[in-house]
C-alpha cells in the first residue's frame, strides 16, 4: 500500500488521496464549465452578453438545494443519508449534462420576449447540484482522516480549471475582423464597416457539454470506489456503515477536540471575518460575474477568454499556496480584502465606461484587464481560504455560519448585478470589432 506522511504525521495512501482528488472534481465542474463556454454560446441565443446577468441570479436561486439539505440536518439529523442524496445528485448533474448538449440553444418567447428557457432550466438544474454537493461532500468526508479534505478541496479547483484547459483547447472566442463594403443602389455611394466572423472551433457545445457529463461520471465512479472497494475501505476511520448518527457523533467528537486547540477569538473577529467573507462573495460571485463581459470585451475577445481562463487557473494555485503559506493576522487578511474590493471598483468602473474605457484602444489596456481579474480573484480567493481556516478553530458553528453568509453575501451580489445590467441599463455592450 502506498503511503505518505503528512505534516500532522498521519500517513495518507496516495492511490485514496488521488480517488478523492476525482471525486471532489465533480462538485463545480458543469457550473465551471457552462461559464467558460459563453463565448460560443452568446453569439446564438437571445440574451447576448446580458446572459452573464442572468445565470449569475439563476446560480444563486439554485440555492434552495443546500438549504433544504441544511434544515433536513437540522431537523432530521439521524435519518440524512449522504450517500443516497450524493448519488441523487450526481445523477441528476448526469442528465442535465446530456439534455444541454441537445437542447442548449432551444428558445422560446415569454411575456413577448425570446429567451433561452431551455439552457436557463438546465443550468438551474446543473445549479441546483453543484451548490448542494457542497452541503453534502464535506459531511461524507468526516467518514475519512481529516488530511482528505484537502484532497477534496484540490478536487474542487480543479473542477474549474479543466472545463478551462479544454475550453483553450477548443479555441473558444476566437474572431477574426473583416472590412465590408456596402453599396447604396440609390445613390452608388459605398460604405464600409467592420464585422465579426467568429472561426471555427475544434469541436462544438454538443462535445463540451459530452465532457462535462463525462467528468460527472467520473466523479461518481470515484465516489463508488469510496464507498465500496475494500482498497479504499482501509481508510475509513470507522468500517461500520456510515449513519446519519454516527456521522452525526463523530462531527460533535471532532467539533469539541478542535475547540479544545481554539484561540479563542472573541466574537467581535468572529463577525468582523463575517462580514468580510460577506463582501468577498458579494463582489466575485455576484457582481462582478454579472458585469465580467462589459469590463472585457472592449479589450478585445481575446482578453474576456484570457480572463474567464486565467481566472480559473489562479484558483486552484492559490488555495495551494494558502496551504503551504496560512495566514492568520487579521491585519493582513483584512489588507488583501481592502486591496482586492479598490481593484474590484477599478473593474466596476470601466465596465461602466463601456464601451470605450480607460486604455481601450492602447497595447497596455488589455494585459491590464486581465492582470486586475486574476490578481483580485487571487486575492479574494486566498483571503476565503485564510478565513476559513481561522474559522475551522472555532468549530462546525463557525464555518456552518461561514458558509451561509457565503451563500447570503453571493445572493446580494447576484440581485444587484441583476438591477444594474436588465433593470437599470447602466452597462453597454462592447462591440466585438471595432
Amino acid at each position: 500500500m502506498v503511503k505518505i506522511t503528512c505534516c500532522s504525521d498521519s500517513k495518507v495512501n496516495v492511490i485514496v488521496y488521488i480517488i478523492v482528488i476525482l471525486f471532489g472534481m465533480g462538485s463545480w465542474v458543469a457550473v465551471n464549465g457552462l461559464w467558460v463556454e459563453l463565448p460560443i454560446m452568446v453569439p446564438n441565443l437571445p440574451e447576448r452578453w446580458k446572459l452573464p446577468s442572468y445565470l449569475t441570479v439563476i446560480i444563486q436561486l439554485a440555492n434552495i438545494g443546500p438549504l433544504l439539505v441544511t434544515l433536513g440536518y437540522l431537523c432530521c439529523k439521524n435519518k440524512v443519508n449522504e450517500k443516497i442524496l450524493i448519488y441523487s445528485i450526481l445523477l441528476i448533474g448526469t442528465l442535465a449534462c446530456v439534455l444541454l448538449a441537445f437542447f442548449w440553444d432551444t428558445t422560446a418567447y415569454v411575456f413577448g420576449e425570446e429567451h433561452s428557457v431551455a439552457l436557463f432550466a438546465l443550468d438551474f438544474s446543473l445549479s441546483v447540484v453543484d451548490c448542494t454537493s457542497s452541503v453534502l461532500f464535506l459531511p461524507y468526508m468526516a467518514l475519512f482522516h481529516v488530511n482528505y479534505m484537502t484532497a477534496l478541496y484540490i478536487g474542487e479547483g480543479l473542477s474549474g480549471l479543466l472545463p478551462s484547459l479544454v475550453a483553450l483547447g477548443q479555441g473558444v472566442g476566437k474572431v477574426s475582423c473583416q472590412n465590408l463594403s456596402i453599396v447604396n443602389e440609390t445613390t452608388n455611394i459605398s460604405s464600409y464597416h467592420v464585422q465579426s466572423i467568429y472561426q471555427d472551433v475544434s469541436f462544438p457545445v454538443e462535445y463540451f457539454c459530452f465532457f462535462l457529463c463525462g467528468m460527472m461520471l467520473v466523479c461518481g465512479l470515484a465516489f463508488t470506489l469510496l464507498n465500496y472497494l475494500p482498497y479504499c475501505k482501509k481508510e475509513h476511520l470507522t468500517q461500520k456503515a456510515c449513519t446519519g448518527t454516527e456521522l452525526y457523533e463523530f462531527n460533535n467528537k471532532a467539533e469539541s477536540s478542535v475547540k479544545k486547540r481554539s484561540n479563542n477569538i472573541s466574537p467581535a473577529q468572529i463577525a468582523f471575518y463575517l462580514s468580510l467573507i460577506t463582501v468577498i462573495n458579494s463582489l466575485t460571485n455576484g457582481i462582478l460575474s454579472g458585469i465580467q463581459s462589459y469590463s472585457c470585451l472592449p479589450y478585445g475577445n481575446d482578453a474576456y477568454h484570457l480572463t474567464v481562463t486565467l481566472s480559473k487557473i489562479a484558483n486552484p494555485v492559490v488555495c495551494f499556496m494558502a496551504l503551504l503559506l496560512p495566514v492568520t493576522s487579521t491585519i493582513l487578511i483584512a489588507s488583501f480584502v481592502t486591496m482586492g474590493t479598490g481593484i474590484s471598483v477599478y473593474i466596476i468602473l470601466m465596465a461602466s465606461q463601456s464601451p470605450t474605457p480607460w486604455m481601450y484602444d492602447e497595447p497596455v489596456g488589455p494585459p491590464l484587464m486581465i492582470s486586475a481579474w486574476v490578481v483580485m480573484g487571487s486575492l479574494m480567493t486566498f483571503s476565503k481560504v485564510s478565513i476559513a481556516s481561522v474559522l475551522r478553530q472555532e468549530g462546525k458553528t463557525a464555518l456552518m455560519w461561514c458558509g451561509a453568509v457565503t451563500q447570503i453575501g453571493s445572493l446580494i451580489g447576484a440581485i444587484i448585478s441583476y438591477v444594474l445590467v436588465n433593470v437599470m441599463t447602466l452597462f453597454e455592450s462592447a462591440p466585438v470589432c471595432s
